[in-house]
């Protein structure tokens, strides 16, 4: 995995491309922008922004406003470029967004975008449901974090980390052999379905580094929560910012960056705590497709520009993420200081752990396959 995952024209082109796209036929140009592979096929970013905002509509989903700071991404967005963000079933799993992608094809309400963890990137393009689009800032993304043709690509990711209500869990749990201890009875949750969401399959995932699995090898992980379900540790409810708050999942395993912003928004109403796990300082992270032939290419397009541009990774890194440019922002002095020095903590001298989209794709194979099973 590369150095940057791990820390992750001119003003007469511009009236070229206007004038170019005033004489064009409205539904030539939604044509042109949905075959576009970056925004110079349209004309550049300028003619992009135009076509956007004639079609003045973007449908994203599963983009909870709390995670990663979307919420503020999403409004940022539509203020600047005057487009109204549709936002659908905001608490999705990743796998319910390629279902939606598939089920609403050819409707108003199909997604133009999706955010996704890679292994499911991953399988939307061998179904051939993303279009292939390259932004502004491509350079600034290793190789390994997105996909040749730009089908998709990598936006942000964290660290696994154990959150927890310090007012009900007496002895805080730094590890995952720690939560296999009868104390926590009751208590541990994961942010959804291993088979169907990233964030608890990348729990599982970590637990069987933990556990001693390889990278291609998540059968420890698959073991170790046979063991927490067994002991009756384990809760089959999924971890929200609700459920936290009310103290239904008193210990959950998630990103690090929400855990840390559960801690924020819970003030006062538990006191939470997160800890990188010292058996596993697991990274995972999620990609970015634009859905091939959906209601609105321009402005799925431009959305697409807005998040990998300085002003939409910096608002990542805001909500506690790491942008993939992280590293390229750095070297520039364009990224926010200030929210690199609030990101969650590792432990020291622990080696971070960073799987391929090869090691991925089997370990989501084998949880799909037997997590129902355990």
């Amino acid at each position: 995995m590369s150095k940057r995952l791990k820390v992750l024209a001119g003003v007469a082109g511009v009236a070229l491309a206007a004038s170019m796209l005033a004489a064009m036929p409205a539904g030539a140009a939604a044509s042109k922008a949905a075959t576009a592979k970056s925004a110079k096929d349209v004309g550049g970013l300028a003619a992009l922004i135009k076509l956007a905002k004639a079609e003045g509509e973007l449908n994203v989903i599963a983009l909870p406003p709390d995670w990663a700071n979307y919420g503020e991404m999403i409004s940022t967005f539509s203020k600047k470029y005057g487009i109204k963000v549709n936002s659908a079933n905001p608490d999705a799993s990743s796998a319910d967004e390629l279902a939606a992608v598939k089920a609403l094809k050819g409707q108003k309400r199909q997604p133009d975008v999706v955010d996704v963890g890679v292994a499911f990137a991953a399988q939307g393009a061998d179904e051939g449901l993303w279009a292939p689009y390259k932004v502004a800032t491509w350079a600034d993304i290793a190789a390994d974090a997105k996909e040749e043709n730009g089908l998709w690509y990598y936006d942000y990711g964290g660290y696994i980390a154990i959150g927890y209500d310090a007012k009900r869990v007496a002895v805080a749990p730094k590890s995952f052999k720690d939560l296999l201890n009868p104390r926590y009875k009751g208590q541990v949750a994961l942010n959804g379905n291993p088979a169907k969401a990233n964030a608890a399959f990348s729990g599982v995932y970590a637990s069987s580094i933990a556990n001693g699995g390889g990278l291609q090898d998540i059968s420890k992980g698959l073991d170790f929560w046979a063991q927490m379900k067994k002991v009756g540790n384990f809760i089959p409810v999924e971890a929200t910012p609700a459920t936290v708050q009310s103290g239904q999942t008193p210990i959950t395993l998630d990103w690090d960056y929400l855990q840390a912003k559960y801690s924020k928004d819970a003030a006062g109403k538990v006191d939470w705590k997160l800890v990188v796990p010292s058996d596993a300082v697991f990274f995972g992270g999620y990609a970015q497709a634009v859905v091939k032939n959906s209601p609105n290419p321009a402005a799925a397009r431009l959305w697409q520009e807005f998040l990998y541009s300085d002003e939409g990774q910096n608002i990542w890194l805001k909500g506690g993420a790491r942008p993939i440019r992280l590293e390229a922002m750095a070297k520039k002095g364009t990224a926010n200081k200030a929210a690199i020095k609030a990101l969650p903590v590792t432990p020291k001298g622990g080696k971070p752990i960073y799987p391929t989209l090869d090691d991925t794709i089997t370990a989501k194979s084998l949880v799909a396959t037997l997590w129902g099973t355990l």
